[in-house]
């Protein structure tokens, strides 16, 4: 089996990459490609730290189990298939699936600190960032948040201002120049996805 090209893709909370990355693993067929998600690697809630309100702040670094998360993704590049247990955000009404990454020619690795750690930047052959402007993340995250994860508007509001935007600014907008490829998302995607799938097509068929 060919070595496979690993994309990392990043941006703030709520820049849209859920949405991207579900266009462009449609591009795709499902052998050719691996979406390994840095959502799926959060430590559990007990190890989690708390802000100086007592509120559980799961926008660090520190709540990423760095070390699992990189060494499943130099195992896929290696050839083996890895198995992890969906992470549901604490959300009781979604009943956690059992994933599976099996090594493809593409494998794309997604999460806000693909970037920043160090052990999973180190295996990326190509960076993308999605951008999107402030109050477009914003409005994405109380929508989210409030469907998918139960949160109340307060909640999200107070996590977005204490947490997120902090966090965007220390761990995640330092590292956009690191991109090779930056696209914009404050309404739509289209001709980066297609530039994007294009050169991909061209790893598939190596």
């Amino acid at each position: 089996m060919q070595k496979p090209f690993i994309v990392g893709i990043t941006g703030g909370s709520a820049s849209g990459k859920t949405t991207f990355l579900n266009k462009l693993l449609a591009s795709f067929e499902p052998e050719s490609i691996c979406l390994i998600s840095q959502d799926n690697y959060y430590k559990a809630r007990e190890h989690q730290v708390k802000d100086l309100n007592g509120v559980v702040n799961f926008d660090l670094p520190s709540c990423i189990d760095e070390e699992a998360y990189a060494h499943d993704i130099l195992k896929v590049s290696q050839g083996e298939t890895i198995y992890r247990t969906e992470y549901t955000f604490n959300n009781p009404n979604v009943v956690p699936r059992q994933l599976e990454f099996r090594p493809a020619p593409i494998v794309v690795v997604e999460g806000i600190f693909v970037f920043y750690f160090e052990a999973v930047a180190r295996l990326l052959d190509l960076k993308v960032y999605i951008d999107a402007k402030e109050y477009v993340k914003l409005q994405r995250r109380i929508t989210r948040d409030r469907i998918e994860r139960g949160y109340d508007l307060d909640d999200v509001l107070y996590r977005y201002t204490n947490h997120v935007a902090p966090t965007y600014e220390k761990y995640i907008k330092p590292y956009k120049n690191d991109a090779d490829i930056i696209i914009p998302n404050n309404f739509n995607f289209e001709k980066g996805l297609d530039v994007l799938t294009t050169f991909l097509n061209t790893k598939v068929k190596v």
